[in-house]
């Protein structure tokens, strides 16, 4: 991303008390969830304030949670967002990263320790692939991140790590995203990237190509779709495997 993101629901809150109540956003809680996927949308730069109430980037991560749903109907799979209380990344705080670890501390209050999918828009990417070291995390599918250059990739070995990035992206670099893919392969995680023909930041154009593709990714990383390192039937260039 050219060094900054962006500037520019029906769902339930996972029923817990305390200063974590407001991180998790809930779109389907199975009564025995088996694994879960967490969605993490975009944000700027800078800026302390809360996201509005009409927040584009949250809105833009609604179809991609859909698809999501529709594809793990029936299936023990909770679905759920984050909540950021500020609206900005903000330097050294890092903002994204402590809500998302909020999100994921109630989510294991919530569901326990099952494997989880995080999948994020760029500055959610970020914080996305920050936290694929965790060890509840078992993949991450980041769209259009934001990659400043020196991001670091050791904490993920052993992940799957599946980028997806138009080139013509003009908000986030997409040359970020493949340097970090690269030498997140070299760290030992199991990647692909994936160079999307359209789209631009706001993923608009060939919707359906980013949502369905995103969302196999998912099912690869659950074990529930077609192996995603050989890009059978997704699209995908894989850059090497781990393991």
């Amino acid at each position: 991303m050219k060094g900054r993101p962006p500037q520019p629901s029906g769902a339930t809150r996972a029923p817990v008390s305390g200063p974590d109540r407001d991180a998790l956003v809930l779109r389907r809680s199975p009564a025995r969830p088996q694994a879960a996927v967490l969605l993490l949308h975009g944000g700027r730069a800078d800026g302390l304030e809360a996201p509005p109430a009409l927040n584009l980037p949250a809105l833009r991560m609604r179809p991609f949670a859909t698809a999501l749903l529709r594809a793990t109907r029936g299936r023990p799979v909770l679905v759920g967002k984050v909540r950021y209380q500020r609206r900005g990344w903000n330097g050294e705080r890092e903002d994204a990263v402590l809500d998302a670890r909020r999100a994921l501390a109630e989510l294991r209050r919530t569901a326990g320790p099952v494997p989880v999918v995080l999948v994020g828009h760029s500055m959610g990417g970020r914080a996305a692939l920050r936290l694929g070291g965790l060890p509840e995390v078992r993949a991450v599918v980041a769209l259009a991140p934001w990659c400043p250059e020196g991001e670091p990739v050791a904490h993920l070995q052993g992940r799957r790590v599946t980028v997806l990035h138009d080139e013509s992206d003009r908000v986030t670099r997409a040359t970020g995203s493949w340097d970090l893919v690269h030498r997140a392969r070299e760290a030992g995680a199991r990647t692909a990237a994936v160079p999307m023909p359209r789209g631009g930041h706001t993923m608009l154009r060939d919707v359906h190509r980013w949502h369905r593709l995103a969302t196999t990714a998912v099912l690869d990383a659950l074990g529930t779709g077609p192996e995603q390192a050989d890009g059978a039937g997704t699209g995908h260039v894989p850059l090497g495997s781990a393991g």
